[in-house]
């Protein structure tokens, strides 16, 4: 058994889902793959996968042992590329994540910009509203908005957002403006889940000073995703709190207004982050090297005066 190509196998397999879909992306027969990945399981003695007739499921030593093929497999090929000479020109697949909505607006530009000045380099970027373990997950790098926990990772800081309250001209212009953070109680509220704390919206102390201020807020609708609480804001449904760069297209063309500006509270760092032993090779390099400048450009550029998120 060839371990380097079963961990290659069984790796693929979950990262397609089948055994199927990982033989057709690796040029082999469904049979290979499954007797690759059988005799890994063999080798180490334990099963790595409960299979069924729809989907892959990894067993608890499963879970383990994917993390270190990933580091395994990504260490060669990157020993690979640096013989290869890629250590001085960029080149194989970087693969970075980012949450949705910022992603879409400033870091596929700036990857679309970066493949475009190193065309032997290949991007894969992954849209999520979650953090996502780089190592398991095998991505180079993250974008990643918020406190971030004490990690091995490396953390270069690109700037910051703010958090944001906000409803349509025409809500507001029937059922009033909120002045003081007390005054939601009487309105009808869109919760956008990642980033409301439950029921509970905590705000800054305000131009009266004093300790900080949380309300206790009953949503009408609650969900997951920032584009439909702000379609649903945006359609006078009621007030939502966001992130200011998700309603910067919204408040710029009238849909939405902000209110409670000087309650806002601390602003949300924003940081590009990855492994620091991945550092050498040449592809994170050019993606750290050409994103953080451009991404504290584009922050900085952001609005942050009254009128604007």
């Amino acid at each position: 058994m060839d371990r380097i190509d079963a961990m290659t196998a069984f790796v693929t397999a979950l990262d397609e889902g089948s055994l199927a879909r990982a033989a057709r992306r690796l040029g082999r027969s469904p049979a290979a793959i499954t007797r690759a990945v059988a005799q890994l399981e063999e080798h180490l003695g334990t099963r790595l996968l409960h299979r069924t007739t729809r989907a892959l499921h990894l067993t608890q030593a499963g879970e383990l042992y994917l993390a270190s093929c990933r580091a395994i497999l990504a260490d060669l090929a990157e020993a690979d590329l640096l013989a290869a000479g890629e250590r001085t020109d960029p080149r194989g697949v970087l693969s970075v994540t980012a949450p949705a909505t910022f992603g879409r607006l400033h870091v596929a530009p700036v990857i679309e910009d970066l493949i475009e000045a190193h065309p032997a380099l290949e991007a894969r970027l992954l849209l999520v509203d979650r953090v996502v373990n780089l190592v398991d997950e095998g991505h180079d790098a993250a974008v990643r908005i918020g406190h971030l926990p004490d990690s091995s990772l490396v953390a270069t800081r690109v700037g910051e957002v703010r958090r944001v309250v906000c409803a349509s001209p025409d809500y507001l212009a029937a059922r009033g403006t909120p002045t003081v953070p007390a005054d939601l109680s009487t309105h009808r509220v869109i919760s956008f889940s990642q980033i409301t704390e439950n029921a509970v919206w905590t705000f800054a102390a305000g131009p009266s000073g004093g300790a900080r201020k949380q309300v206790s807020v009953a949503a009408c609708f609650t969900v997951n995703s920032a584009d439909a609480a702000i379609a649903a804001a945006s359609r006078g449904r009621g007030i939502t709190r966001v992130l200011s760069y998700q309603v910067e297209e919204a408040v710029a063309a009238g849909h939405l207004r902000l209110v409670l500006e000087e309650f806002e509270g601390e602003r949300l760092p924003v940081h590009v982050v990855y492994p620091g032993a991945r550092l050498q090779a040449a592809k994170l390099r050019a993606f750290v090297d050409f994103a953080v400048p451009r991404l504290r450009a584009r922050l900085a550029e952001l609005p942050v005066s009254s009128g604007r998120a």
